[in-house]
């Protein structure tokens, strides 16, 4: 799965690709990296796990390989759509892919974050009281 990421990649660079392509796709690449650890939290055989896995090696590919294929001028200037060139269209698969993997990324982090507040309302219930929220300061030498 890394691996289609990484040739994601390395086209984009072997052809120049336009920065606001790359960055949208580095920023998909880093959210599924940091996703597919936590993809027991969303149950493997889910529709978000699949998602995830679907878009690193099938939906990321083949969206900015058929853009790559393009002649490059043609791609970013001529409307393809209405008024939209290639760049345009891919741009929005781009964000669609990027605001599902954020989203995605959110709903698996959420187990942990509900397993912190669970736990601490052990801790009050154990305790008898509610923490201040502690210090952050270092506090003087």
């Amino acid at each position: 799965m890394l691996a289609s990421l990484n040739r994601v990649n390395a086209l984009l660079s072997q052809q120049n690709a336009p920065p606001v392509v790359t960055s949208r796709v580095v920023r998909i690449a880093r959210t599924i990296n940091d996703t597919l650890p936590r993809l027991r939290n969303l149950g493997l055989g889910s529709q978000e796990s699949y998602s995830v896995v679907a878009t690193a090696t099938t939906y990321l590919p083949e969206a900015v390989g058929a853009y790559l294929r393009l002649p490059r001028d043609w791609a970013d200037t001529r409307p393809i759509d209405g008024y939209k060139t290639s760049l345009m269209v891919l741009v929005e698969q781009l964000e669609l892919l990027a605001s599902t993997m954020d989203d995605i990324l959110d709903a698996a982090n959420r187990a942990d974050a509900q397993a912190l507040l669970a736990h601490g309302m052990f801790l009050e219930a154990k305790f008898g009281h509610q923490a201040s929220g502690g210090d952050l300061s270092l506090g003087t030498p």
